[in-house]
């Protein structure tokens, strides 16, 4: 059974209830004080509380995305997986230098209300594991291809892609099921509001259940290098994914939010567009990032402080977004980083900033539900 399995944790939950019932039940007759009773009490209990634990551990695993597998849970950053495809992405046999495989991890199975019918008629998701070539690093994604994907007539064309990062801590299911990322993406496109697009969704950290925030870490996960250079390479060794910068888009929510705008700020020869719902500007600190990424060297830090960036480099040729509520707790910073970023775009055009705000809402699902269908017709805006 798969780590993330509604069976897996049903199984525990039975182990667990049946061990409960026959501790009760033979409990008085293990009362003795005599060796084989005090080993059965002992066993009992332990059987008892590791079926607890264990069903505790799984529904906080599959509630926050640590771990998506047994391989991710044993492995981490484990071993190159693989797939291959003709060009048109056919299926075909798989080699060992190909860089993206078909999975059943990620839970797919539990969506409800995902449209039905043949990928010419409502495009196709795909659960894949994804390896890279630079770091070595391997994650399960979805993939969503549009329907135009599987058109005869589009066999020639490469699609724009919009990487979709889920918040800290999360999984790629969560943009599936809380935040309706490939669903509303899928509407947009078939009435004509975004560009029949190819939509990956995928998790911020490589390194769990430490917050990398999609960062190179001094000795430590190079989350940044997988995001910009052995995710493009491994999705257009397998996709007809476009080829250029304009091309390609990322979309985060939290803590996504923030990777997506400090990847596309940083690297916005991989991605020429950027929406961040409710990130920071800044490389947060905490108990989840295991104190300071940057071990303390403040160059590091400044190359990843978005503001920073602004003031003191050449502005990069950039779409930004930047969306928030005005009651968010930040939504200061957020009006500070948005005034100078758009006196940066006044004398630069080639760098483009622009901000989308509710009037109310918080750091929740209902504010980046609300959010998203604008944010994704705006990115489906500047994707070439």
């Amino acid at each position: 059974m798969e780590l993330t399995s509604d069976a897996l944790v049903d199984s525990l939950l039975a182990l667990g209830a049946a061990a409960l019932l026959t501790t009760l039940w033979i409990w008085p007759r293990l009362a003795r004080q005599r060796p084989l009773p005090v080993l059965g009490r002992i066993g009992l209990l332990t059987v008892t509380q590791a079926s607890v634990l264990a069903v505790l551990a799984l529904s906080v695993n599959n509630s926050f995305g640590f771990y998506t597998s047994w391989d991710d849970l044993l492995s981490p950053g484990g071993a190159k997986l693989v797939l291959t495809s003709n060009e048109n992405h056919k299926g075909g046999t798989p080699v060992s230098d190909a860089l993206v495989q078909p999975t059943n991890e990620g839970g797919l199975e539990s969506v409800p209300n995902l449209p039905k019918g043949t990928p010419e008629e409502v495009g196709r998701i795909e659960s894949v594991r994804v390896s890279g070539k630079e770091t070595g690093y391997s994650d399960q994604m979805f993939v969503y291809l549009p329907p135009e994907y599987f058109d005869p007539k589009f066999a020639l064309v490469r699609f724009p892609v919009m990487v979709g990062i889920a918040g800290f801590p999360g999984t790629t299911l969560n943009m599936l099921k809380e935040l309706p990322v490939v669903q509303t993406a899928a509407d947009l496109q078939k009435n004509g509001k975004m560009p029949p697009t190819i939509v990956v969704l995928a998790r911020p950290t490589v390194a769990p259940p430490r917050d990398t925030e999609c960062v190179d870490v001094p000795g430590g996960p190079r989350t940044e290098t997988w995001f910009v250079k052995d995710l493009p390479e491994a999705l257009g060794s397998t996709y007809r994914t476009g080829r250029s910068a304009g091309s390609w888009g990322v979309f985060g929510y939290s803590t996504g939010g923030s990777c997506a705008m400090r990847l596309a700020m940083r690297f916005p020869n991989v991605y020429g567009s950027a929406v961040g719902l409710h990130g920071d500007f800044t490389v947060r600190e905490d108990q989840f990032t295991g104190g300071n990424l940057f071990n303390g060297d403040k160059g590091l830090a400044q190359q990843s402080d978005l503001g920073w960036r602004l003031q003191n480099l050449p502005a990069p040729p950039l779409n930004l977004l930047v969306v928030s509520t005005r009651k968010e707790a930040d939504y200061p910073q957020t009006v500070q980083f948005v005034e100078q970023a758009q006196q940066t775009a006044a004398s630069n055009p080639q760098f483009k900033a622009e901000s989308l705000y509710l009037d109310d809402g918080g750091h929740n699902w209902d504010s980046w539900i609300r959010e998203l269908p604008a944010s994704l017709e705006w990115m489906g805006s500047h994707l070439g």
